[in-house]
C-alpha cells in the first residue's frame, strides 16, 4: 500500500516504514552471506577467497544499481509528497527507461573488462579462475540487479516498504536452497553459487516489475503520464549521479584495500572476505535506514514541512544506535563464532584476520551511523554537493591510510583507516546538517 509520510508522529512514521526496509536489507545481504557461506563451508578456503575477492568488483556494479534506486526514489518522493502523481508516473517509466540503457552499457564493460580488473587487484593465480567464472555469470544478471533496485526504490517512494520485503523474504530464502542444492548436489562448484543467485534474484526483479506497474495503474491522474521526460530525467540525474560516484569510488578504493590485502596471503583475503561480509551487514543496514530518512526528507519537502525532518533526524539517530548495541556486542565479543560460520578448515592467519577487523570496526558503528543519517537528509533536500563532501573525504582517508599504514603495522594498519575515516567525516556531516540549507530547500522542491 501507498502511505504518507507527511503526517503522524515522525518516530512512529519513520519505525513502520523503515523496520521492514530493514528486514528488506537483511535478506538483501542473505545472498552475499549465503555465497559466502557455501563457498566456505563446502568448497574450501579458497573458493572462499574468490567469491570475496570478486564482491569487490561486484560492488561497482551495485553502486550503479544502488543510484539508479535513490535518483528515482527521492524524485519519485518529491512528487507523490507534493501530490502530483502524474509527474509521478513519468518519473518512474523515465528512471526505468534509463536504467535500461545504463544495464546495457555495464554489461558490456563487464564482459570485456573484468579479468582485467582482477589482475589490476593482483588476484592470486590459484583464485583468478574460480573469480572470473563468478563474475561472468554475476554480469549477464544485472538487468535484474538494476531493476530490482529500481523497483524498491519506487516502493519505497509511494512510502511502501512491505512489498519489497516479502519479495525479498521468499528469494533469499530460495537463495540459500538453491546454492546449496548446486554446490552440494550437483557439484557445480563457485559456478553453483553465481548461478544461484542470478536466478534467484531474476524471479524477484520480475516480480517486483510486475508489482510496480500495476501500482501505478491504479494512481488516477488528470492527464496520461509521458513515457520519457528529459527535465525529469535531470532531476533525478542530479540525485543518481553523485550517489553513483560515491559508491563507485567507494568500491574503487575497496578495490584498492583489496589489491593491498591480496599482497599478505589467502589466509590474511579469506579471513578479510569473512569478516566484511559480517561488517557489510550492518553497514548496509545503516544506510537502508537512512535511504528511508531520504525519502522521509523528500515527501517532507515536497509537502513544504520542513520541521518533520529535524524531528526525524532525531528519530533516526536512535532507530540505528538500537541496531548499534547488538551488532556491537555480538561482533566485539562473538566475531570468532560468526567467523566459523563461513569458514569450513579454518587456518589461523584467517580467524585471527576476521577477529581483528570486528574488533577494530564495530565500536566505531555508533559514529559511522550517524554520517550516514545526516547524509540522508542532505541527499533527501538535494545537497549533493555537501553529501559528496563529506563521503569523499571519508574514501580518501580510508584508502591513504589504509596504504600508508599496512607498511607499517600489516593488515591491522588498514583495518584501522575505516575509524578514522568515519570519525572525521561524521564531523563533516553533522556540519553540513547543522547549518541548515536543507530548509532552503523546500520552495523548489518540485520545480518543474
Amino acid at each position: 500500500m501507498n502511505k504518507d509520510l507527511t503526517v503522524g508522529n515522525p518516530w512512529s512514521v519513520l519505525w513502520r516504514f523503515c523496520l521492514p526496509l530493514l528486514g528488506s536489507i537483511l535478506f538483501q545481504q542473505l545472498y552475499n552471506l549465503a555465497d559466502s557461506f557455501v563457498a566456505g563451508k563446502f568448497i574450501g578456503e579458497n573458493a572462499l577467497a574468490a567469491v570475496g575477492n570478486s564482491y569487490e568488483i561486484t560492488l561497482i556494479f551495485i553502486a550503479f544499481a544502488f543510484g539508479c534506486n535513490i535518483g528515482c526514489s527521492v524524485i519519485v518522493s518529491r512528487f507523490f509528497g507534493a501530490k502530483e502523481y502524474t509527474n509521478v508516473k513519468t518519473a518512474v517509466y523515465t528512471a526505468l527507461i534509463s536504467s535500461a540503457v545504463l544495464c546495457a552499457v555495464l554489461m558490456i564493460i563487464g564482459i570485456f573488462g573484468c579479468s582485467a580488473l582482477l589482475q589490476l587487484i593482483q588476484t592470486p593465480e590459484e583464485l583468478m579462475a574460480d573469480s572470473r567464472l563468478y563474475l561472468d555469470i554475476y554480469i549477464w544478471g544485472l538487468p535484474f540487479l538494476l531493476f530490482y533496485n529500481v523497483a524498491t526504490g519506487i516502493f519505497s517512494a509511494l512510502g511502501d516498504s512491505r512489498t519489497s520485503f516479502i519479495f525479498l523474504s521468499i528469494s533469499s530464502t530460495a537463495n540459500i536452497l538453491v546454492d546449496i542444492l548446486f554446490v552440494t548436489v550437483l557439484h557445480m562448484g563457485v559456478a553453483g553459487v553465481a548461478w544461484a543467485t542470478f536466478l534467484c534474484q531474476g524471479v524477484s526483479a520480475v516480480l517486483s516489475i510486475i508489482v510496480v506497474m500495476r501500482r501505478l495503474h491504479a494512481i488516477p491522474t488528470d492527464s496520461p503520464a509521458a513515457l520519457f521526460s528529459w527535465p525529469i530525467f535531470c532531476k533525478i540525474a542530479v540525485i543518481a549521479v553523485p550517489s553513483i560516484l560515491q559508491q563507485s569510488f567507494i568500491s574503487v578504493g575497496n578495490i584498492i584495500i583489496q589489491g593491498v590485502i591480496n599482497g599478505f596471503g589467502t589466509g590474511v583475503m579469506a579471513g578479510y572476505a569473512a569478516g566484511v561480509k559480517l561488517n557489510n551487514l550492518v553497514i548496509t543496514s545503516f544506510t537502508t535506514m537512512a535511504n528511508g530518512i531520504s525519502n522521509y526528507t523528500a515527501q517532507n519537502l515536497g509537502a513544504g514541512k520542513p520541521d518533520r525532518v529535524r524531528e526525524g533526524f532525531a528519530a533516526g539517530i536512535k532507530m540505528v544506535w538500537m541496531i548499534c548495541i547488538p551488532m556491537f556486542l555480538l561482533y566485539f565479543f562473538a566475531g570468532k563464532m560468526l567467523l566459523y560460520i563461513f569458514i569450513d578448515t579454518p587456518t589461523g592467519t584467517a580467524i585471527q584476520t576476521g577477529v581483528q577487523y570486528l574488533r577494530i570496526l564495530s565500536p566505531f558503528y555508533f559514529v559511522v551511523c550517524v554520517k550516514l543519517i545526516a547524509d540522508s537528509i542532505l541527499r533527501g533536500a538535494g545537497l549533493m554537493k555537501a553529501f559528496m563532501i563529506d563521503t569523499f573525504t571519508d574514501l580518501i582517508l580510508r584508502v591513504v591510510l589504509a596504504v600508508i599504514l599496512s607498511k607499517q603495522f600489516g593488515p591491522i594498519g588498514i583495518w584501522a583507516a575505516w575509524p578514522i575515516g568515519w570519525t572525521i567525516s561524521t564531523i563533516i556531516a553533522i556540519t553540513f546538517y547543522r547549518n541548515g540549507a536543507w530548509r532552503n530547500t523546500v520552495s523548489n522542491t518540485v520545480q518543474k
